[in-house]
């Protein structure tokens, strides 16, 4: 990158004339990630309210070209890693994540649940080992008092905090519980994202929509320090909450399917926060990701 090109351009950004500055943005924008830090220098010296606009806007659309590229690449591999896109969508917010100190705090509370675990557990068991290091000895709890802060929705956040919201405290359950090769899946249930225990050993039976539903042994609200219920309580939910019954509230979702969910939670979360800008980046990507098959 050519710092004195890139500032040469960065003075006509005032220009008055929308097509010389279009064209100067648009060079700008192709230089990428690396023209951020100038941009937002030039962004605090200003008090040019229409040059601290312009910036802005081409920082968000470099940002969300890099992002674009980040989430198909990620929708287009085998395995749609569920941590690397929590990460990602982490990076939306925060571009300039580390992603070092996630991958380090997951190995550790991965290690220690392993070292309690043994074949002869059953499955409700190794769940209250996994309770028991990751809420008791690690401290990670629910955030019961600002629930719809935007800061509940990211990977790094919560482990820098411990607290979270429902969706993310599942998402870092499931991946940890992966991790160590248990069958912990994400639910998309309503209102509440939840996890379920598979049944390793079932076998379909019949053709009968809700004969799938005994391929889970039970259900985990880790919003709730893990607590654990059934398939008649997920149907007492939905009758108290006035929603249709469908066979996909009692089943595992994709890792896409989870991630367009956090995405779009933080969206909403944004929104509430009175950050519009950022919440129509989120959007753009949920939007980008929805489309791809």
């Amino acid at each position: 990158m050519d710092a004195k090109y890139i500032k040469s351009l960065i003075t006509l950004l005032d220009d008055p004339d929308t097509k010389v500055f279009t064209t100067v943005a648009d060079k700008i924008i192709k230089e990428g990630n690396e023209v951020i830090p100038i941009l937002e220098n030039v962004w605090e010296k200003s008090t040019d309210p229409l040059l601290q606009n312009r910036i802005e806007n081409i920082i968000d659309s470099i940002q969300y070209n890099y992002l674009a590229d980040e989430f198909q690449k990620w929708a287009q591999s085998p395995e749609m890693d569920l941590l690397q896109g929590t990460i990602l969508v982490s990076k939306i917010q925060y571009p300039d994540l580390n992603a070092g100190p996630i991958y380090d705090e997951i190995e550790k509370i991965r290690r220690d649940i392993w070292l309690e675990l043994n074949n002869s557990l059953t499955a409700l068991e190794k769940v209250k080992i996994i309770n028991h290091v990751l809420f008791t000895l690690h401290g990670y709890k629910p955030d019961t008092s600002n629930y719809f802060a935007p800061k509940n929705y990211f990977i790094n956040t919560l482990i820098e905090t411990k607290q979270g919201g429902p969706i993310i405290l599942s998402l870092f359950y499931a991946i940890i519980a992966q991790k160590l090769g248990l069958p912990i899946y994400c639910v998309n249930l309503p209102h509440n994202f939840v996890l379920g225990y598979k049944d390793r050993y079932y076998q379909k039976t019949s053709d009968y929509p809700a004969e799938e539903k005994r391929s889970i042994l039970f259900y985990i609200n880790p919003f709730n320090q893990g607590s654990l219920f059934g398939a008649k309580e997920i149907e007492l939910f939905l009758k108290q909450q006035k929603i249709e019954e469908e066979i996909n509230f009692y089943l595992p979702c994709s890792n896409k399917e989870s991630i367009l969910q956090l995405i779009y939670n933080a969206s909403v979360a944004l929104q509430r926060s009175n950050r519009q800008n950022k919440a129509i980046l989120f959007n753009r990507i949920h939007d980008l990701l929805a489309d791809k098959d």
